[in-house]
């Protein structure tokens, strides 16, 4: 095994937090028409591009929203190639992209790279809107919050550390919505206003 002095570590580390994603969108299906790309949110993709029916991930993890704002449908795209969105997002639309977020990748950590650390993830779930009803404290991946805690439905949660997907139905199924540390009050704040619950969650922990 190859050991590094500190000081090798410490530049190795440094190298790595300036690395970020990059993803690339185009107008038209197959990586035609104009693109635009970016290594950031985007709050409003139209302000780049008149439509947008295929993407490329280059580096990095992304979520993609059907609205403006992170709002609507969404769903985490890798590195990797989307020829058409339609097929990507599950929807009837021609140009369904109209935003997206980028997420960091816990790997960008010295933790991580010498101590293999992953974490840490931290949040609290509540059975209804705004902390009310059942409240538990969640560590780690939950496929089926009724099995686990007995809770019907989640409809608000407070993440205190790392960034989660959260989904619809159990098992990692359904529609699904990503948050990062901060509050949500109810499934709107989380970007979703046409799901009415959320029944499983799991950590995002690949570097993507």
């Amino acid at each position: 095994m190859v050991q590094c002095s500190i000081c090798d570590r410490i530049s190795c580390w440094s190298t790595l937090t300036m690395t970020t994603g990059k993803i690339i969108f185009y107008e038209d299906r197959n990586f035609q028409g104009r693109s635009y790309e970016t290594s950031s949110d985007c709050p409003e993709l139209t302000s780049y591009l008149s439509r947008c029916n295929s993407c490329r991930v280059e580096s990095g993890c992304f979520m993609v929203y059907e609205r403006p704002n992170f709002m609507g449908h969404q769903m985490m795209v890798r590195r990797g190639e989307y020829p058409d969105n339609q097929r990507l997002m599950g929807m009837t639309m021609s140009d369904c992209i109209r935003s997206c977020r980028h997420i960091p990748s816990p790997d960008k950590s010295i933790f991580i790279i010498y101590l293999k650390y992953r974490g840490p993830y931290r949040m609290r779930l509540y059975e209804r809107e705004n902390f009310g009803g059942q409240m538990h404290e969640l560590n780690e991946d939950c496929e089926n919050i009724m099995e686990r805690y007995r809770m019907s439905e989640c409809q608000s949660c407070n993440v205190m550390e790392g960034h989660w997907l959260m989904y619809e139905q159990p098992n990692f199924r359904g529609r699904q919505v990503y948050v990062r540390p901060g509050e949500y009050r109810n499934l709107r704040e989380m970007g979703n206003t046409s799901m009415n619950r959320f029944m499983s969650m799991r950590r995002i922990m690949d570097s993507c």
